[in-house]
């Protein structure tokens, strides 16, 4: 064998090695360079609008959850607060008020509705005897007619009578004590129908007398009737107060809302942290007018991050979750940290984009895809919080 030829078979058997080497190494191990540190981006924003007084944090600075980050002027929203109160007061009073009103309402009604019945049954009873005397007025008046009669027709008689003896005591044929015993007799008759014809004028008043208070009594009938009617209403009346009692509460429920919707603005003038991080991208200002919704800084919270490697669709094949993860970070010469495979995407990264590929127009290119791998660190092996979304990390996913 010549030198040569051992030369190349010496070449062939290293190289054969390396290969077997580089195999065994890289036997069940998947890595990409397309990968990034990530983590959430907490923005913070205006909850109401005002003018900006004090901005308490500056860029890159570290804040705990709750901390003072911006304040805004509360003027107007401290007075919004007074009105809401006062109209509070109000509501509440004028509920206190329309409640007080309804035992009353009651009360009265009730008392009215019997007070009323009492009424209408005096007023038959005073109708009855009206009437009953009106009855007993015309009776009697009837009776002081006929007794009329008989003393006319008895003075009739009577003054006949005169007259004949008057004739007779002409010619001496009667007496002149019997004469006088009839003129007297004629006058007494006289005087008797003069009496008896004042008795039927008495009565005939007292019969006017009676049916006027006959008209009177039914007159107070209709009112005690009217009464009545009115009383009967009183069930409505107090349901009527009852549901202005309720409007009233309602109105309390609405003030009270009222003041604690003044109260949430108040409370908003002063933003707070949401999350313990580290401020970014900070552009409120002092003196600068902010409107609800409008954005002021954002939060990165650095104690919570992870990787998301962006994984050819070829490496997926053996890959699972809770896999072990080594990550090399380029930033602090390839300082490793370890992990694992919390989840895999439910698709590739570019369904996720703007721009979603359209690949029926025919000039199909088999592209090989990339899909999401999101990998978490290991407890606390970042104290320092050195990672920094957006860094580029090599991660080796060990799927044996």
């Amino acid at each position: 064998m010549t030198a040569r030829v051992r030369i190349l078979v010496v070449v062939v058997i290293v190289a054969g090695a390396g290969l077997t080497a580089w195999w065994w190494t890289t036997r069940g191990r998947e890595s990409t360079d397309d990968a990034q540190v990530d983590a959430r981006i907490t923005p913070v924003a205006a909850r109401v609008g005002g003018t900006v007084l004090r901005v308490r944090v500056a860029d890159n600075q570290a804040v705990e959850e709750g901390a003072v980050l911006v304040e805004l002027d509360p003027g107007d929203y401290q007075i919004a607060l007074e009105r809401a109160r006062a109209e509070l007061a109000t509501a509440e009073a004028e509920a206190t008020a329309a409640s007080a009103n309804v035992p009353i309402t009651a009360t009265t009604s009730s008392s009215g509705l019997r007070s009323a019945q009492g009424g209408v049954d005096q007023s038959v009873a005073a109708i009855e005897e009206a009437q009953h005397n009106v009855a007993a007025s015309e009776a009697r008046l009837a009776s002081m007619q006929a007794h009329l009669v008989g003393d006319e027709a008895e003075a009739v008689r009577d003054e006949k009578n005169s007259e004949r003896l008057k004739g007779l005591l002409a010619k001496d044929e009667v007496s002149q004590q019997q004469y006088d015993a009839a003129v007297a007799e004629a006058a007494s008759s006289r005087a008797a129908v003069a009496m008896t014809k004042a008795q039927v004028r008495e009565a005939e008043l007292a019969v006017q007398v009676a049916r006027s208070r006959v008209g009177q009594a039914r007159v107070a009938q209709e009112r005690a009737d009217a009464d009545l009617q009115t009383a009967k209403t009183g069930p409505e009346q107090v349901t009527a107060t009852r549901a202005r009692a309720l409007s009233a509460a309602a109105r309390v429920k609405q003030a009270q809302v009222a003041v604690s919707r003044a109260e949430l603005d108040l409370e908003r003038t002063t933003v707070r942290a949401p999350a313990t991080g580290i401020v970014s991208r900070k552009v409120a200002e002092p003196g600068q007018v902010v409107q609800p919704g409008q954005p002021l800084m954002a939060l990165v919270p650095l104690a919570q991050v992870w990787v998301t490697a962006n994984f050819k669709e070829t490496q997926l094949e053996g890959m699972r979750v809770g896999q072990l993860v080594s990550v090399e970070v380029d930033a602090y010469g390839g300082r490793r940290f370890t992990g694992k495979v919390q989840s895999i995407a439910a698709a590739t990264g570019s369904r996720f984009s703007l721009l979603p590929p359209e690949n029926a127009s025919g000039n199909f290119v088999k592209v090989v895809q990339r899909v999401p791998v999101k990998i978490v660190l290991d407890g606390t092996q970042d104290p320092e919080h050195l990672l920094r979304p957006g860094m580029s990390v090599t991660p080796t996913v060990f799927t044996r």
